[in-house]
C-alpha cells in the first residue's frame, strides 16, 4: 500500500480551499451587482457609520442624525433660525442632558417632519440653545412610525 503524502496532501486541500473562497467571493459580487439599487427611500448608512437623515421639516431641508436615544427631535439653533423660528433667550427654560453636558433647551412643536416618504404631523421638539452639533431626529418622531427596519443597505422608514 503507498504511503500517504501528507504535505502533497496539505497542498491539495489549501488549493481545493482557496478555489472555493474564490468562487464564493465572485459570486458574491456577481450577487451585489445583480441587486437593485437601493429604494429612494432607504437611508443609507453614512462613511461615519451612522444614519444621517435628509428630512424635510415644516416643509424646509433639515440634515439630521437619526438618532434613538434622543427623546425627542432636536434642533440646533441654526437649524431653527434657517427654518424661520424666531426663539428669543427667555424660551430657553428647560435644561437638557446632551452628550457635551446639560444644555438649555425651548420646547417647540413641529408642524410636520418627513423622512423618506414617512410625514408625522406635530412632532414634538427642542431647539438646544447652544453645543448640540448636529439636528437629531429623536424618538418623538421616529417612535410615530409604523416600522423602523434597519438592514445592512440602511434604514427604511415606514409612516
Amino acid at each position: 500500500m503507498p504511503k500517504f503524502n501528507w504535505r502533497a496532501g496539505a497542498v491539495v486541500s489549501v488549493a481545493v480551499a482557496s478555489s472555493l473562497i474564490a468562487a464564493w467571493g465572485f459570486s458574491r459580487l456577481e450577487a451585489a451587482a445583480a441587486a437593485p439599487a437601493p429604494a429612494a427611500d432607504l437611508i443609507a448608512r453614512a462613511p461615519d457609520g451612522h444614519f444621517w437623515a435628509e428630512a424635510m421639516v415644516n416643509g424646509k431641508p433639515v440634515r439630521a442624525l437619526v438618532d434613538t436615544g434622543a427623546s425627542v427631535v432636536a434642533l440646533t439653533r441654526e437649524d431653527a433660525l434657517r427654518l424661520g423660528l424666531d426663539l428669543r433667550p427667555e424660551d430657553f427654560d428647560q435644561w437638557v442632558g446632551a452628550a457635551g453636558g446639560p444644555a438649555r433647551a425651548a420646547r417647540i412643536q413641529l408642524a410636520h417632519v418627513s423622512v423618506a416618504g414617512a410625514r408625522v404631523e406635530r412632532v414634538e421638539a427642542m431647539v438646544i440653545e447652544d453645543g448640540l452639533p448636529a439636528s437629531l431626529l429623536g424618538m418623538s418622531y421616529l417612535g410615530r412610525l409604523s416600522r423602523i427596519e434597519a438592514t445592512p443597505a440602511g434604514l427604511t422608514l415606514r409612516p
